[in-house]
């Protein structure tokens, strides 16, 4: 794990709440691989009240939990974790790390450490063995970010739309 950046002490980890979610969708949209939208088009967006049922979504699920990562009273980042129970080695608990996203504005302080440390400590409370997380490949320097980490790039991801 690449430590040679001293994390900020000031960024404080929490679970989302509803007057997050417009902040959080903003964020999201920001991180986009291929941003085209205007602030105010992000703004516009992120008030369309399906962000509002999907958080409410998110919030009744027992496998699924939203986080903001909050620096001088401000959400500069995001990340959503799903605990995934299978059948593979022997029952072995996954945890899926997505959604990370940090400010344009505050990249490259340390603060997407912070919150990908707490994901990690938080699966491995929740009996976590594997943590798995996917990133557009167009995001490179997401990447480097968390091979630094300490993630392996050991699978091929596929996605369909419905």
């Amino acid at each position: 794990m690449d430590t040679a950046k001293p994390e900020p002490t000031d960024v404080t980890i929490r679970q989302a709440r509803r007057e997050d979610v417009a902040r959080i969708a903003a964020l999201i949209m920001q991180g986009a691989a291929k941003q085209t939208m205007t602030d105010a088009e992000i703004a516009a967006e992120a008030a369309d009240p399906a962000y509002e049922e999907a958080f409410a979504a998110v919030l009744v699920s027992p496998d699924n939990t939203l986080f903001v990562a909050e620096q001088a009273g401000t959400v500069v980042g995001t990340f959503q974790i799903t605990l995934i129970p299978g059948l593979v080695a022997r029952g072995r608990k996954r945890a899926k790390i997505e959604s990370v996203h940090v400010a344009p504005e505050r990249r490259g302080q340390g603060i997407g450490a912070v919150m990908m440390r707490h994901a990690v400590d938080f699966a491995r409370d929740n009996g976590v063995a594997l943590v798995e997380l996917t990133s557009n490949k167009d995001r490179v320097d997401a990447h480097r970010f968390y091979r630094n980490f300490g993630f392996a790039q050991s699978h091929e991801g596929f996605k369909m739309e419905l």
